[in-house]
């Protein structure tokens, strides 16, 4: 997808999704979130396979990350559309995260230790 496809097209989708699309579907079809800061944090943190904000440096996440990256969370905000079960599991996994992260940061340990 990167290859055929611009960094700035990949973004464009990827705000079109986060911001459109996938809350418009969530409310349709009864999604635990609805809100697009959400389906960032959903997509991003998948991406990663943890806190995306451990991985890069600044805000928006979506315009720090590599291409490759970008184009795979773009390709999987798509499937979602078309299957939203995996929004489950990815929501739960985001969640467990950003937990584990906050226990962490609560015993002392940043994500500079960890």
């Amino acid at each position: 997808m990167a290859d055929t496809v611009s960094r700035h097209e990949l973004e464009h989708r990827f705000l079109h999704l986060t911001r459109i699309s996938l809350p418009s579907c969530a409310k349709f079809e009864g999604w635990p979130v609805t809100d697009e800061d959400c389906f960032e944090r959903i997509l991003l943190d998948n991406a990663f396979g943890g806190v995306w904000t451990d991985h890069v440096a600044h805000q928006p996440g979506y315009d720090q990350i590599p291409d490759d990256v970008l184009a795979s969370v773009v390709a999987r905000g798509e499937h979602l559309l078309k299957d939203g079960n995996d929004i489950f599991a990815m929501n739960d996994a985001s969640l467990r995260w950003r937990a584990e992260q906050v226990a962490a940061e609560e015993m002392g340990f940043t994500s500079e230790t960890l």
